[in-house]
């Protein structure tokens, strides 16, 4: 789903697919695919959080509802960023 946000373009950001353990983005024609494990603040969340997702920049991705923001790097890449946030429970 892309959020559409007036005066700003946004790109092309979906949520595909969600599982136990995690859910897989479609960013244009690359599939990604965010752990709970290694991303826990999304653990919990519903669908309509997980799936309310922008993309203001190629680079970035950001969840409005979770105040979630990350790098697309970040999930191409986990062991570049190796410290893991914890989740809000």
């Amino acid at each position: 789903m892309t959020s559409v946000l007036r005066g700003a373009s946004t790109l092309d950001v979906e949520v595909t697919n969600v599982s136990p353990h995690g859910f897989w983005l479609m960013l244009e024609a690359e599939e990604l695919f965010v752990p709970f494990s290694q991303f826990p603040w999304f653990k919990d969340a519903s669908i309509a959080k997980l799936t309310n997702v922008e993309r203001p920049q190629p680079h970035h991705l950001y969840w409005p509802e979770l105040d979630v923001d990350l790098a697309v790097e970040s999930i191409r890449h986990p062991g570049k960023f190796p410290l893991t946030a914890r989740s809000r429970t």
